[in-house]
């Protein structure tokens, strides 16, 4: 029911309809691509674009009996001598891997907004960054501590005693506790970075996210626990909480933005921080490491966007003496060149429209109180009026004065002598 739901169908209520449609449609929807959303297996034969042989993933459109109509869909998972092997749904009645008469075949399909040839993994142009993320880590683990009230133990660069010795194969025991210790006080640079990756940064999945969201989700894992920080992450992008990285966490995080999934993201460690009973102990420098965190990763997350436009500017050469002349740099803008706001009749008549439209009923707050024997006195329909007249002459100098303007506004510096 819930695949039928996701490529569009909610109002089917029994699974006898055939379904290996329908599974395919929804994989591709929970990973980011638009199916066909059909129940007709055949419609993927139009979908997206042709594949010249099989790959891993390849969406493959096979015929079933002899009515043109019919067929079956599935994922390419391989073939042998005329076999072919797909991960489809509806097959022996369940999800499965089967094998099919590779003379059923009709297509094979790839999405057509990408290359089906060379295809290079994820879409952004910059990849994460290993070393730039562990330096940071590193910077903020420090040295050598032996800490009582760290749970963790003894710690050099932020790998605690029991994650050196299972690095080493070595069996924590008190009868070699302090030559393990003593061994770690002296580890290797290569091996704190093998730990580290191996660790963290490949089993929190961090190289399948964008820069920024890499660095924050990798020092998550590596001061908070992996399973943590996969959570976390799943908070975050606002997808299910089961603690492993699939296509749904994936495609939540890819259509995100990356700046306000870092926000929320730091807001839950601080969170989980305050929680922890020896936060009295070290609650200040875990705020101040998810902070500057934060920042860290926000910075790398604008380079990654101006990285990622930078290249179409640079790259666009105007063909056309319209667009040359479009892209020139405007006279108006050259630096001196610009006048003082006061001197703008734009910003004249938005004042003026401004003040006949709000000060009978600001007026009061900021000491200019129009009564109503005031208004009685004058007249009502003379306030009527000179309201009117005041906001008609304000809107026609704002639309004059625009559409007159030649030169930017610039801020000055002006003294008022009461």
């Amino acid at each position: 029911m819930s695949l039928y739901r996701d490529v569009g169908h909610p109002g089917i209520a029994h699974d006898e309809t055939p379904w290996c449609a329908a599974f395919v449609g929804a994989c591709l929807e929970r990973a980011g691509e638009t199916s066909t959303r059909s129940l007709m297996a055949r419609s993927y034969s139009q979908w997206g674009q042709r594949l010249s042989r099989g790959r891993l993933g390849a969406i493959a459109v096979l015929t079933r009996g002899a009515d043109p109509v019919f067929g079956h869909v599935g994922f390419w998972i391989g073939e042998a001598t005329g076999k072919l092997f797909l991960l489809g749904g509806n097959q022996s009645n369940a999800v499965t891997v089967a094998a099919f008469d590779r003379r059923r075949l009709i297509d094979l399909r790839w999405p057509s907004a990408r290359d089906p040839e060379h295809e290079q993994g994820p879409k952004s142009s910059v990849q994460p960054d290993f070393k730039r993320a562990l330096a940071h880590v590193l910077e903020m683990e420090g040295g050598y501590s032996d800490d009582p009230y760290d749970p963790g133990g003894p710690t050099n660069f932020g790998i605690t005693l029991q994650v050196y010795a299972t690095w080493r194969d070595v069996r924590l025991t008190s009868a070699n506790r302090a030559a393990v210790k003593a061994q770690l006080k002296r580890i290797p640079k290569s091996d704190v970075a093998a730990i580290y990756k191996k660790n963290y940064w490949l089993r929190a999945s961090c190289a399948k996210f964008a820069p920024g969201l890499a660095l924050m989700h990798f020092d998550t894992a590596v001061n908070q626990g992996v399973g943590r920080a996969i959570r976390f992450l799943q908070q975050a992008v606002g997808t299910d909480v089961d603690g492993e990285i699939g296509p749904l966490t994936l495609a939540a995080s890819a259509r995100k933005p990356v700046p306000q999934t870092l926000e929320t993201y730091a807001e839950i460690r601080r969170r989980h921080y305050r929680s922890l009973h020896h936060f009295w102990r070290f609650g200040r420098g875990w705020l101040r490491r998810v902070s500057r965190t934060l920042a860290l990763a926000q910075r790398i997350a604008h380079e990654t966007a101006a990285a990622q436009i930078a290249p179409s500017q640079k790259s666009h050469i105007p063909s056309t003496e319209f667009e040359k002349e479009a892209t020139m740099p405007s006279k108006t803008t050259a630096p001196g060149k610009a006048k003082w706001w006061g001197h703008s009749m734009t910003i004249w008549g938005v004042v003026v429209t401004t003040l006949s439209t709000l000060l009978p009923t600001l007026g009061p707050a900021i000491g200019v109180d129009i009564t109503p024997d005031l208004v009685k006195d004058a007249g009502a329909q003379l306030v009527t009026t000179v309201q009117a007249i005041s906001g008609l002459m304000g809107t026609l100098m704002t639309i004059y004065g625009r559409a007159r303007a030649t030169k930017p506004l610039e801020l000055r510096d002006v003294s008022l002598r009461l």
